[in-house]
């Protein structure tokens, strides 16, 4: 198998291929013009959507060639896949906002060149299409019959297909007509929810130009627990620091499975896949360990390695004892010095911080044992605290069990 390839394999990428043996040798003759494409449906990526894009990497730098395609004119229509409703229809103005914004992403994470590595909008050939000219010159390539036995089609059937979503399979056959056409691609890679979209395009090329091209699709990843990757309490976990902040971003990767830690290490880290095997099989105070390294390989990579230390030295401060972590990371709201005089309720004050979603979950998490405030355990779920609660620096460290913090300054 190519090499690229067995990269890939290895660290848990092959899903699906439409011909792994014929590629293998086409990536063996040269390099290979490859795409992904990502829909800019939102103003920021989250890690389920760069699972593509960290195999993009892996194969640039086996020297292939890489288009990230933003879709800011399939975008307009919204890919039925994975969906049991149809998405909520953005102004034009909006998504050409969003693509710019997650271009933008993935030029930090990727690093576009503009010969080997770059970016392309399918607005740019979708936009002004003629709609009677692309029924008769592309619509008549697809059978209705076939697009239905598709898997994403068949879901959507039982909760209602508008008519606008069937023909997104078109517009994404289109995309890769058009890739062939203007920079010579042969493969697109994406989630294995693509596979049937992935498939047309292919078929589309060879009735249309009688040409061989190839699909790859990875894995749609969960946790150990069996629940999507990437879902934390507050949502998922965004590429944006606005949204998802490096630090929690940091922690939701030191907190992860231990089950999770070497698959997650080979596929969102680029540590050799030995390393990341020796750190995934390590045990007590070594797999802990090896959390922290994941956290701060993914963190660095997304946010730079500046924010990675940041995020470190808080999670450090937060939870390792260090007293001179950098705790001004870890996420924090102000109190009014007249409201911490007066005093609030205990249960209020983490329904505040946001720690727990209602009192009643606060009066659990006390009942269990699990709330703290600079140390001290609440045992009470009367307890009020005030100001003579703070600590040197005017704070409060709230947590919510083991793994969540919060601090409360007084303003």
């Amino acid at each position: 198998m190519n090499a690229a390839l067995e990269t890939l394999k290895e660290r848990g990428f092959l899903k699906q291929c439409t011909d792994l043996d014929r590629l293998s040798k086409l990536m063996d003759e040269g390099p290979v013009t490859f795409y992904v494409g990502c829909d800019p449906t939102g103003p920021s990526l989250h890690i389920g959507h760069m699972v593509p894009f960290f195999a993009f990497r892996h194969l640039h730098e086996a020297g292939h060639r890489g288009i990230a395609l933003v879709g800011g004119g399939t975008a307009r229509i919204g890919d039925p896949s994975g969906k049991s409703e149809m998405r909520k229809m953005l102004s034009y103005e909006q998504l050409d906002a969003n693509s710019a914004s997650i271009a933008a992403q993935l030029d930090r994470f990727i690093g576009f060149d503009g010969t080997t590595a770059y970016t392309e909008n399918n607005k740019d050939w979708l936009a002004d299409l003629n709609y009677i000219d692309f029924l008769r010159d592309i619509g008549r390539h697809f059978s209705v019959n076939r697009m239905l036995s598709f898997e994403a089609y068949r879901m959507r059937m039982e909760t209602g297909l508008s008519f606008i979503e069937f023909n997104y399979q078109l517009l994404q056959s289109y995309d890769f007509l058009q890739l062939y056409k203007r920079r010579g691609c042969r493969l697109q890679i994406g989630g294995d929810d693509q596979w049937g979209n992935i498939v047309a395009g292919i078929e589309l090329i060879r009735r249309v130009e009688g040409a061989e091209c190839f699909g790859l699709t990875f894995p749609l990843v969960t946790t150990a627990d069996g629940k999507k990757m990437g879902k934390t309490e507050k949502g998922a976990l965004f590429l944006d620091p606005a949204v998802t902040s490096p630090y929690d971003f940091f922690q939701y990767w030191r907190n992860v499975a231990d089950a999770d830690v070497e698959r997650f290490l080979l596929m969102f880290t680029f540590l050799p896949a030995a390393e990341c095997r020796a750190l995934g099989n390590a045990t007590d105070a070594g797999i802990n360990q090896a959390k922290e390294r994941l956290a701060w390989e993914v963190t660095a990579l997304i946010h730079g390695k500046d924010e990675a230390d940041r995020a470190l030295a808080a999670a450090q401060a937060a939870f390792g004892g260090s007293k001179a972590g950098d705790v001004s990371q870890i996420p924090s709201r102000e109190l009014s010095g007249e409201e911490l005089d007066h005093g609030m309720g205990v249960l209020d004050l983490f329904v505040y911080a946001g720690l727990v979603p209602s009192k009643s979950e606060a009066r659990r998490l006390v009942q269990q044992g699990g709330a703290i405030i600079n140390d001290r355990k609440i045992d009470d779920e009367k307890t009020v605290v005030d100001s003579s609660w703070l600590d040197a620096e005017g704070a409060l460290m709230l947590r919510a069990g083991k793994k969540r913090v919060f601090r409360i300054l007084r303003r």
